[in-house]
């Protein structure tokens, strides 16, 4: 393989036809999740390319009825509920004192009794009083709790209420299979989410597991070693590229879809920041945490794919119910093919519909409005190379 078909490779396997939502996340293995709405959380925007008639707050709402479960994996998000059970019963690597256990054991009582709980009925019942978070805010120390109660197995999140997760009790099982066959089947769901993956890449994903099964931390270079000898490895331009064995990814070049479109920062197309400059040739940073002075590309810039090629990045946000969009280009300017236009345009409307709830669909006959201008390029922004 060249470059160009490596690209419509990682492509083409990724945006597969669109299919159910449990069927998509299936397919994907993972579903990283993420709280920003800008203007739609990303799991919803990794989702609406691969799921029919997907619409944001889909899966929020039809959690419940899936057989999916939300947990940490290389990180927070959702997956089928028989991948998760491979990584319990976990072992994390900090233990509880003997007075944070007696307080988890109190809290599990409640949630058996209540069947599922709020963090706020929770915080109720227990008034832990206030820590810090990760972020450097305040929490409540109940639902800090809650958290560590779901990462060691004994909570589930049974729903959610806008946004809020709901916790049950999780039934505690046997390990299904040994450390060793466990983290081959964890790993081969990170190949068949990431490939083709370079083989730092593939290195680097694998030892994110340490999140989703600390328990096996120093299994990692065997899991590393053996996923090497199953897969499928090239050499290119002196990197060594690695993929499913049962994939042949010559099959695929040439059936790259015309469609543009809008994809999420933590997309499997672009979550890995090294491959996308090796594919596209260019750095994609994801900047919401970035001060805005510094920002390149904007607060939540989604890549803008144009066939096998990332072309740009959007930033979109919704004004009176009107999608609006300012979208720069790599090069400084759009195509200038009125295919691209058009193509563009229809993106864009399918963007609208999407953030529409499914009982409330507008026409899109005028979604267009205020969102592209006369010659089709808003915003335009030239990349600053430093």
């Amino acid at each position: 393989m060249n470059l160009k078909q490596l690209r419509q490779y990682a492509v083409v396997r990724t945006l597969f036809a669109p299919v159910t939502l449990q069927g998509a996340i299936s397919r994907l293995g993972f579903v990283q999740a993420d709280p920003i709405r800008a203007p739609a959380r990303a799991q919803d925007l990794t989702l609406r390319h691969r799921v029919e008639d997907y619409h944001a707050g889909d899966l929020e709402r039809r959690y419940p009825s899936l057989d999916v479960e939300e947990d940490f994996f290389v990180n927070y998000g959702f997956l089928p509920r028989s991948i998760q059970a491979l990584m319990h019963p976990r072992s994390p690597r900090t233990s509880w004192t003997k007075a944070r256990r007696m307080k988890a054991e109190q809290l599990l009582a409640f949630v058996r009794q209540r069947g599922v709980v709020h963090p706020r009925e929770v915080d109720v019942e227990f008034a832990h009083g206030k820590v810090r978070n990760w972020f450097g805010g305040s929490s409540n120390a109940t639902t800090q709790l809650l958290d560590e109660m779901q990462y060691h197995g004994l909570l589930r999140v049974a729903n959610r209420i806008g946004g809020v997760r709901l916790f049950s009790a999780r039934e505690q099982h046997d390990a299904p299979m040994t450390a060793a066959a466990a983290l081959d089947v964890l790993v081969d769901v990170l190949i068949r989410k990431y490939a083709p993956l370079t083989s730092s890449s593939l290195s680097q994903l694998i030892n994110r597991l340490q999140y989703g099964v600390p328990q096996w931390r120093d299994h990692r270079q065997l899991a590393i070693d053996r996923a090497k000898k199953r897969c499928q490895s090239m050499r290119l331009d002196g990197v060594i590229w690695y993929w499913p064995a049962d994939e042949d990814p010559v099959s695929m070049y040439g059936s790259v879809s015309d469609q543009v479109r809008l994809v999420a920062p933590f997309d499997p197309l672009v979550w890995d920041r090294r491959r996308f400059e090796l594919l596209w040739g260019w750095a994609y940073r994801f900047e919401a945490y970035t001060p805005a002075s510094k920002r390149q590309l904007g607060y939540y810039a989604l890549p803008l794919l144009c066939r096998d090629r990332v072309i740009g990045w959007a930033n979109l946000s919704v004004s009176k119910g009107i999608l609006q969009s300012d979208i720069g280009y790599v090069s400084g300017k759009p195509p200038r093919n009125s295919g691209f236009r058009n193509a563009l345009g229809e993106e864009l409307d399918q963007f609208q519909t999407f953030l529409q709830p499914h009982e409330g669909h507008a026409e899109t006959s005028a979604m267009r409005q205020g969102v592209v201008s006369p010659a089709g390029v808003p915003g335009l922004r030239p990349l600053n190379p430093a």
